[in-house]
């Protein structure tokens, strides 16, 4: 299954870099998100090394996750796919 990566978890006065928000094809609500959450995601890099990382919540009511990766993720991240495994 796929996902897009569509920015970093921020605040007013902060953003998170390890953390994104993911909207993943097929989830459209909130009920179907909150089956996905716990699952792992793996982003490819342009260098095709892998970053890992988990769903850890959902956002909003549209379908959106919140995920988590071991590392931060680059601005280069944004508007692309991610595989969730």
């Amino acid at each position: 299954m796929k996902g897009m990566i569509l920015t970093y978890r921020r605040g007013k006065n902060t953003q998170d870099t390890n953390q994104v928000l993911v909207k993943v094809e097929g989830v459209e609500n909130r009920e179907q998100a909150e089956k996905m959450v716990g699952k792992a995601l793996v982003w490819k890099t342009p260098g095709d090394r892998e970053i890992k990382g988990k769903i850890t919540a959902v956002h909003g009511a549209k379908g959106v996750l919140r995920a988590k990766f071991d590392r931060n993720l680059p601005g280069q991240s944004f508007k692309t796919t991610v595989e969730v495994a």
